[in-house]
């Protein structure tokens, strides 16, 4: 069985950065693309970041791009968001996903099958 675990989350000043991190249970984990989203008060949730199995490829939102990156780490089931020069708008629960045995398009959320509970950024101005 599956379950993720996200940590890292917390308030931060505007221009400030945090570093998520979250843990996987279970098998597979190193042939699985895992993505992060987000959700903001009153919004639907949406991608953030994704890095394919291996590492090697990864794809960010525009909102997000130069101020996130995502990493991973095979060997203790990990993947890592590092998020810099954060903004008021970046305030929001996100979630780790890992991918399910479907294919799809790694923006949408129907293209994981496991969700973690989430970890909420509040980011002040």
């Amino acid at each position: 069985q599956v379950q993720l675990v996200e940590s890292g989350g917390g308030l931060v000043q505007a221009g400030g950065s945090l570093r998520l991190s979250c843990v996987s249970s279970g098998r597979s984990f190193s042939t699985r693309d895992m993505g992060w989203f987000r959700q903001a008060p009153g919004k639907e949730r949406e991608f953030v970041a994704v890095i394919r199995w291996s590492g090697s490829t990864t794809y960010y939102a525009d909102s997000v791009k130069g101020r996130f990156t995502i990493s991973r780490d095979n060997a203790k089931s990990t993947v890592n968001l590092q998020m810099n020069s954060l903004k008021p708008e970046d305030t929001a629960v996100y979630y780790c996903a890992r991918q399910g045995t479907s294919y799809g398009a790694y923006d949408q959320e129907n293209y994981y099958a496991y969700w973690g509970q989430g970890t909420q950024v509040t980011v002040s101005s």
